[in-house]
């Protein structure tokens, strides 16, 4: 059996020193606002992988009035959301994301956000995949106010868990 995912998160941006994406700190001049460490990509990577398994979603799990998640890396909170999922007998076949930022670019750092995420979650890097969209300075990711991310994941049951 198979579940699809689909996982979305956007942050302001205010003057800082770096973002956290893909669970690397990326050097910019702004900082995405959150209650953890604002990383817009595992927080979509962790709500695809939740929603498809329909085992909730970030905000059930990590809520942001629990003063435990305050500057929580979410890099703990997508293994905490894998170690989950598999316990329910799923595995994620592939992942498929997309970073809408204006700056900073991110194919710079696109595979070692990859190599994070695939060592993370204990997959094969061909099935964690990456690009970014700028916002062509319209809205407020073009003008740089926010950051945005969204996450697609194709889940199959475990062989154990398959039903004959």
């Amino acid at each position: 059996m198979y579940r699809i995912g689909i996982g979305h998160d956007t942050h302001r941006l205010e003057p800082g020193n770096g973002l956290w994406l893909g669970g690397l700190n990326i050097p910019h001049t702004q900082s995405a606002v959150g209650h953890s460490d604002a990383d817009v990509l595992l927080h979509a990577m962790t709500d695809a992988i939740l929603g498809a398994a329909a085992l909730g979603d970030i905000g059930e799990l990590f809520p942001d009035d629990d003063p435990r998640n305050k500057d929580r890396s979410s890099s703990s909170m997508l293994a905490i959301a894998s170690d989950r999922i598999k316990k329910a007998g799923w595995n994620i076949v592939n992942m498929d994301c997309v970073i809408f930022a204006q700056k900073p670019k991110i194919l710079p750092h696109r595979e070692g956000i990859r190599r994070h995420v695939s060592d993370l979650l204990d997959l094969d890097i061909n099935q964690v995949w990456l690009k970014a969209k700028t916002g062509e300075a319209v809205g407020p990711i073009g003008e740089e106010r926010a950051i945005a991310a969204e996450c697609i994941v194709l889940l199959e049951t475990q062989p154990a868990f398959n039903k004959t």
